[in-house]
């Protein structure tokens, strides 16, 4: 059994890298998303958070750039009968139609580029996230957060291991899921 993986993500096609549970979980509790809130999804790959985000909120619009990857989460979003979820193959950074929605999560390469938008999106005290692998991405993303007036910022990694439970004792496991991405929430 693949502990990193919940049995409802192996239903999912992924072609792309994907935004893994251990980190969907914590931008979902630290969002404070909920049934009635309204959600966007800026590079959506595969459409993992997408989903995730649709099984909880009212209203997910999901944006890719690659067309193949915008199929490909159409496809996933079909699969798993989600109308609350809309996928959009559009730039995010060159034009956004959404507003007044309460959380925002860019996951796309010069990351940064897309924040003017996210506010444009956001309403008043909505919560934008930056999913970046990489630490120089995240210095240009919170830079970019101040510049823009964005209050409250955070960054963090999750870092998930499982735990051997035996008779003998109880240690912490060799394996996984180390380094994905640093998480960074702000608030408009």
């Amino acid at each position: 059994m693949d502990i990193y993986l919940p049995k409802h993500y192996k239903r999912l096609k992924r072609s792309p890298q994907v935004i893994l549970p251990k980190d969907i979980g914590i931008i979902i509790s630290y969002s404070g998303i909920n049934k009635k809130s309204r959600c966007i999804d800026a590079g959506t790959g595969s459409g993992w958070l997408a989903i995730s985000l649709a099984r909880i909120a009212d209203k997910v619009v999901s944006y890719e750039i690659r067309e193949d990857f915008a199929n490909l989460a159409e496809k996933n979003r079909v699969n798993e009968n989600l109308d609350n979820l809309q996928i959009k193959n559009m730039d995010f950074t060159k034009k956004v139609s959404e507003r007044d929605f309460d959380l925002v999560v860019i996951d796309m390469p010069m990351a940064e580029k897309a924040i003017k938008n996210a506010k444009l999106a956001l309403r008043e005290n909505g919560i934008l996230v930056g999913y970046l692998p990489q630490m120089e991405q995240v210095k240009r993303f919170v830079s970019k957060m101040n510049t823009m007036k964005f209050k409250d910022i955070i960054t963090f990694e999750v870092i998930l291991r499982d735990l051997y439970v035996r008779k003998e004792g109880m240690r912490p496991s060799t394996k996984g899921i180390w380094h994905t991405a640093y998480l960074v929430f702000g608030e408009k």
